[in-house]
């Protein structure tokens, strides 16, 4: 049976207007790679991606929208592609202005811990719209920028968030975010096996080897990758990365 390739996703962080990359969630050990994020998303675009990641981490740190006019920028530049947005989004306003904007999907991530119910009503007021990002070191859930660890377990919440009607779950291992050393496959594995909605990783995707070891597990219900420093550093190759997660569809 042939499925759907996996998502190959590349993340555009923003800070201060420009697409940058933090060092396991650090604002302070940031790297500039554009001053123009809308040509770089072209960038991923004509690579072949089929959705793109924007994060504000201003806004992750602020709790409110910092980015949101470069965010509207890119989702006019590129009206057919879906896009997923996170940092700072925590009132239904937020949501509202985003999706107005062109933006697909919204990601939750402090206020789906801090506050569950929120997500309940998102999801009935945006049915299709809600994705929750999941932030996990050692199995529990960060909050605030991963500046606080809560004493949440990260499958329980999960498991709460999918009856909620949520579209999919970002999990990030904290731990490897940024730090080239490889997807955490095994603990996305047991999330994924854990719950029916599906899984995005994120966290460590840095080599062909961990988008070929990521396909492996597809069928356990991972829809996706969030891809960063490896395609701003060049250690990986969007379009060979898109041929290798089309074969494994295929193959099926």
């Amino acid at each position: 049976m042939q499925i759907q390739a996996m998502l190959l996703i590349p993340a555009i962080d923003l800070k201060d207007g420009k697409c940058v990359r933090l060092r396991q969630g650090r604002m302070e050990d940031s790297t500039v790679f554009s001053d123009d994020p809308v040509a770089m998303a072209g960038r991923w675009v004509d690579a072949g991606a089929r959705r793109l990641h924007l994060v504000d981490l201003n806004g992750a740190f602020a709790g409110k929208p910092v980015n949101a006019q470069v965010i509207r920028r890119i989702a006019q530049a590129f009206p057919d592609l879906p896009i997923q947005v996170g940092g700072g989004i925590r009132d239904e306003a937020t949501v509202d202005a985003y999706l107005d904007a062109g933006v697909q999907f919204v990601i939750i991530g402090t206020k789906a811990v801090q506050e569950p119910h929120f997500i309940n009503e998102l999801c009935l007021e945006y049915p299709g719209h809600v994705i929750v990002g999941l932030d996990a070191k050692d199995g529990r859930a960060a909050v605030n920028g991963w500046s606080k660890l809560s004493k949440h377990d990260v499958v329980d919440l999960a498991r709460i968030f999918e009856r909620d009607g949520v579209e999919a779950i970002v999990y990030t291992d904290i731990g490897r975010d940024g730090m080239m050393q490889g997807v955490n496959v095994e603990a996305t594995v047991k999330l994924a096996q854990a719950i029916s909605i599906p899984v995005i990783a994120s966290g460590g995707v840095s080599t062909l080897d961990d988008v070929r070891a990521l396909c492996a597990v597809q069928q356990e219900g991972i829809m996706g990758a969030i891809i960063g420093r490896a395609l701003y550093d060049g250690a990986m190759d969007l379009a060979e990365a898109q041929r290798i997660v089309t074969a494994a569809g295929e193959n099926q």
